[in-house]
């Protein structure tokens, strides 16, 4: 089965009833994400998440199917979550799909999300035809698109937003629906609002409750790293430990710009942007040149590696939470000296 963003949503309970094996893909990592848990939420029985790395995949082919076909302590359900880069998976997966086809016995729910890789990847192409398998393309989303998910994700929480609210709540998390729904899951709970007593939202709820901008903290930081100033970077550093910045949170500014980018590499267009391309996709006019600086840094395979560093440093920073600022620092630093290296 293979579908994209558009229709994963009406076809979401027929894959996780019929489905062992989906592969989300596509530009917008963030949205794939976001549909792989609601996915997991559809799943008959759930049951605990096996977390696995493309890389280490690649390295033990074999470990899927093992881990796919073993039981908890407790004999409980289970689900494996695969966050691999391009083709990372697919030997994996060969080998799961060869297994149970010689009669190795049942897995367990396999989802995976691979960045940098399309529906006409070699690992698509392996999936798509299965009745057993579904392949989801999510294209890169622009503000009209995300916009209307806001609005809907607000009504599911009980918080009517009218087009001009929903847009700028939508910018403001750069067009990544993980943060625009918790942006609308902290209006709900500051508007006292549910399905059931449902309430509407203006730009002075909003006000109250959203996060400072990441214009305010994150960008001057981001700015220097992917740009590669490194002149400036020494700074910009001191400036987060002075404004105590989440190192959790500055990651995630991170993440969202290199997903910004991955969304205009994945124009299939060799020229650069233009302002009105750069708006459609959320940018500021003040980000402009900078984005556009960065854009011609990070692309093809150095923006997939950056796209695995920074997951490989936010999972950092969660096992080591005593030493996060120092970590998060060391890997900036490493950052930045690749993009000057450019």
């Amino acid at each position: 089965m293979k579908l994209t963003n558009r229709d994963f949503a009406s076809r979401a309970r027929t894959i996780a009833r019929d489905c062992g094996i989906v592969f989300f893909c596509g530009p917008d990592e963030a949205g794939a994400s976001a549909a792989a848990n609601e996915l997991v939420a559809l799943l008959p029985e759930p049951g605990e998440r096996i977390e696995l790395t493309g890389a280490e995949l690649r390295g033990d082919p074999a470990r899927l199917g093992d881990e796919a076909r073993s039981t908890s302590l407790f004999g409980d359900a289970r689900h494996i979550w695969v966050r691999a880069s391009g083709e990372e998976a697919l030997p994996a997966l060969e080998t799961l799909i060869a297994t149970a086809e010689a009669g190795a016995g049942k897995a367990c729910p396999v989802i995976v999300i691979a960045t940098a890789a399309t529906d006409k990847s070699r690992t698509a192409k392996l999936l798509e035809k299965r009745k057993d398998a579904a392949v989801a393309m999510f294209h890169a989303p622009d503000l009209a698109a995300v916009a209307q998910a806001v609005r809907a994700m607000g009504d599911g929480a009980g918080v009517h937003l009218d087009t001009a609210l929903a847009e700028r709540i939508a910018r403001a998390a750069n067009l990544d629906v993980r943060l625009a729904k918790s942006e609308v899951e902290k209006l709900a709970l500051y508007l006292d609002a549910s399905p059931q007593a449902p309430r509407r939202a203006d730009a002075a709820a909003l006000d109250a409750v959203g996060a400072p901008c990441e214009d305010d903290g994150f960008a001057p930081l981001v700015d220097a790293v992917l740009g590669g100033d490194t002149g400036r970077l020494g700074a910009e550093l001191h400036r987060m430990r002075e404004l105590s910045l989440n190192p959790v949170g500055t990651l995630l500014a991170f993440q969202r710009r290199a997903a910004l980018l991955a969304r205009i590499a994945a124009r299939g267009s060799q020229r650069a942007p233009d302002k009105g391309e750069l708006q459609r996709l959320g940018v500021f006019w003040r980000d402009q040149q900078a984005v556009l600086h960065q854009a011609s840094i990070w692309k093809g395979p150095r923006l997939a590696r950056l796209a695995d560093r920074l997951v490989d440093l936010h999972r950092r920073l969660f096992a080591d939470n005593q030493g996060a600022e120092v970590l998060l620092a060391q890997g900036l630093a490493a950052i930045a000296r690749q993009a000057g290296r450019r």
